[in-house]
């Protein structure tokens, strides 16, 4: 087995989402411990239960952090070490600990950080959006999105990417986009996250990330390139970009099948990057924590694939 371990980002929080990690006592103890390190403006069962918080950037990102951690706290002694690991927008910050460039607090601080330059970049243009799009060749989506004011966010298949502008944009594109014949939707934050719009935060993250980051002991994926990143200074330089560059999620799931993976398992809340991984490489046996009910559940099926 070649192991892959894929870490999200926002979109798949919910007040379930520490339930699994809290069925074993330390990662339930380390999870206590990232949640306070969260720097939330409310208890964390009022944050869980109210979706406007939930999903508020300076909650999302250190939540969703500290989430992913305390799944692979549960889980790490069990499995075996992986061969790469990747995340995806936020889930690159919480990749790299995972890979032993951070510890669990200092990623969860971090993505405090980086949601905290993130709302500060918004700046002259408040009411941000992202919008997923599908259905059309990419040159054919790009063309439309730049026609709107908008620009390349992610980039999640062949024919699907996700677009960040204006949020007072955002319905004459999804209009133009269904008279070409694409599907459209509108995502539940207020941040144009991998555009331009986030350039303000990339040096002040830079110098936090200096501060934080140490090598990874096993390669992460880079968000913008695709490219296994082994070092400290490169992931500074990679990690601090990407809050304002393109995230090319699908060459990343292409560099996972170029690195000999045959199995990857995705550490949640969700389970958005294993179907995606699923339905672009078979081969590879993709599985999410989400998709289990118990930790056992989640042994039990790699082991099989260990066999």
């Amino acid at each position: 087995m070649r192991l892959a371990l894929l870490c999200p980002g926002q979109g798949a929080q919910g007040r379930a989402m520490f339930e699994l990690a809290r069925a074993d006592s330390a990662a339930g103890a380390l999870l206590d411990t990232m949640i306070a390190q969260a720097g939330l403006d409310a208890p964390v069962d009022a944050v869980l239960a109210d979706d406007t918080l939930l999903f508020a950037n300076r909650h999302a990102q250190p939540l969703v952090v500290a989430a992913t951690l305390a799944n692979w706290k549960a889980l790490e002694r069990d499995l075996p070490a992986p061969a790469i690991v990747a995340g995806y927008s936020i889930g690159e910050v919480a990749a790299y600990a995972v890979a032993g460039a951070l510890a669990p607090g200092a990623a969860v601080a971090l993505a405090r950080v980086r949601a905290g330059l993130m709302d500060a970049s918004l700046g002259a243009t408040p009411h941000q959006a992202l919008v997923p799009v599908s259905g059309l060749p990419l040159d054919a989506i790009e063309a439309l999105v730049r026609q709107h004011g908008f620009h390349v966010a992610i980039v999640t298949g062949d024919d699907s990417l996700i677009a960040g502008g204006r949020a007072d944009r955002a319905a004459g594109l999804a209009a133009a986009l269904a008279a070409a014949g694409a599907r459209s939707s509108l995502l539940p934050v207020a941040v144009a996250s991998h555009t331009p719009f986030m350039a303000g935060a990339v040096a002040p993250l830079a110098a936090a990330l200096r501060q934080a980051l140490s090598d990874p002991q096993v390669p992460v994926l880079s968000g913008i390139s695709g490219e296994r990143i082994t070092r400290r200074d490169k992931a500074v330089e990679h990690l601090s970009r990407q809050v304002a560059e393109p995230v090319l999620w699908r060459e990343c799931m292409d560099a996972l099948v170029e690195s000999g993976v045959t199995v990857a398992l995705e550490l949640g809340p969700g389970a958005g990057l294993s179907r995606m991984l699923q339905a672009r490489h078979p081969g590879i046996a993709t599985r999410s924590v989400a998709d289990f009910r118990s930790l056992d559940g989640v042994r039990g099926w790699l082991a099989r694939q260990a066999d």
